[in-house]
């Protein structure tokens, strides 16, 4: 399969308090990293991979203008084989655009963008830290589609302390309403190191019961299977639409180049943090602009280490990786690729699983069941 190529963003507005991915608020900063990842871009061509997918995520890759974005993507085709038909994203954050940079965005080149509401509630989003409003979230909803884009994307979190079944549901019902081409709903996770963490770890907060965060992860498979939206990963949902036999599917509405994290298909990555993968090597640059900047200009990559993987690490990441999607684990795939036999080696793990109602295995598929979901973590473990 063609690769993806990532580039990191590192800057924010303001930092998000649940957030763990690495960003700065200097943006002072900006013209000295767009000079080094230019510099990265053309220290790391690959003649021997072609791209159908270039993904601008952050961080918040909307506080950068149009011009510089553009900028972005003339140097990557110009350093890559990016195909002609490449799907090419930028994430964007309500409350640093407005309907002239959407217009100016699909000008230069992107043809998908990805809006970060999390939340149109007006309580959930000061939880949260976000900069925007619910009117604001909307507005961008509406001036993306008035600009043309055919292929958009909303994140949403859930799982927030003091959130109930109803609050989410208005969430969800307002998303659907823009129609969407795809909807990520992630639970709120409690990363090490940021605010939100520490706030749980000093009792500051409570957490939502996990029952709960049950219950509304039910309630999303629910109504967004109610409303035309298919799950094809454990946090998100594809508008399904008919092929060309009258079948409902989902692909042509999945994002493209997250597929790739989950299938072993390489990726580079570029600006700080960024990870990248060439079987069977991962590497990743440095989470610090001043230092990539420092790196780049002294004519170094900002790599901050690497690993090469064995044969039983890939095992554990192919078995989380197809685990996450409700396809699951294609075990003919999985046999030639490792030369074993998958339902020999796992038969009593399964046994047990499927006994809980946890898993379903078929002929050539090992699949969590949408209560297996919630305990991916946990089910991934037993394999190791």
């Amino acid at each position: 399969m063609d690769a993806g190529l990532y580039i990191h963003i590192p800057f924010c507005v303001k930092k998000c308090p649940y957030c763990d991915f690495y960003s700065i608020t200097d943006r002072s900063l900006h013209p000295a990293f767009m000079d080094a990842l230019i510099s990265e871009m053309r220290m790391t061509r690959d003649p021997n991979l072609t791209f159908d997918t270039l993904y601008m995520g952050g961080g918040t890759p909307s506080v950068l203008d149009a011009k510089t974005i553009a900028k972005i993507i003339e140097t990557a085709c110009q350093s890559y084989e990016i195909l002609p038909h490449a799907e090419i994203t930028l994430e964007v954050n309500p409350g640093t655009v407005s309907l002239k940079q959407f217009e100016e965005y699909r000008f230069f080149g992107v043809n998908r963008v990805n809006i970060g509401v999390q939340s149109f509630d007006p309580v959930n989003l000061q939880f949260l830290g976000r900069i925007h409003s619910g009117r604001d979230a909307h507005a961008a909803l509406t001036w993306a589609q008035k600009a043309g884009f055919e292929n958009l994307g909303l994140d949403l979190i859930y799982g927030i302390p003091n959130q109930t079944k109803k609050t989410w549901l208005m969430d969800l019902k307002l998303a659907v309403e823009s129609k969407p081409q795809h909807l990520s709903c992630y639970i709120l996770s409690f990363e090490p190191g940021t605010p939100l963490y520490r706030d749980r770890q000093e009792g500051r907060l409570k957490p939502l019961a996990e029952s709960q965060v049950c219950e509304l992860f039910e309630t999303t498979l629910e109504f967004l299977s109610d409303h035309g939206y298919i799950q094809y990963e454990i946090s998100n949902f594809a508008r399904e639409s008919m092929n060309s036999s009258g079948l409902k599917t989902d692909g042509d509405n999945r994002s493209r180049h997250n597929m790739k994290y989950w299938k072993f298909v390489p990726y580079i990555g570029l600006g700080p943090s960024a990870h990248s993968f060439l079987e069977p090597k991962r590497y990743w640059n440095c989470a610090d602009v001043k230092k990539y900047i420092q790196d780049l200009n002294a004519g170094r990559l900002p790599r901050a280490g690497e690993e090469r993987l064995s044969t039983e690490q890939l095992m554990i990441e192919a078995i989380y990786l197809g685990l996450r999607q409700t396809k699951g684990i294609l075990i003919d795939v999985f046999d030639k690729k490792f030369g074993v036999n998958f339902k020999a080696i796992f038969e009593e793990i399964i046994a047990n699983l499927e006994a809980r109602g946890l898993i379903v295995l078929s002929q050539n598929r090992c699949a969590l069941t949408s209560r297996g979901m919630l305990y991916l973590d946990s089910i991934a473990a037993m394999f190791i």
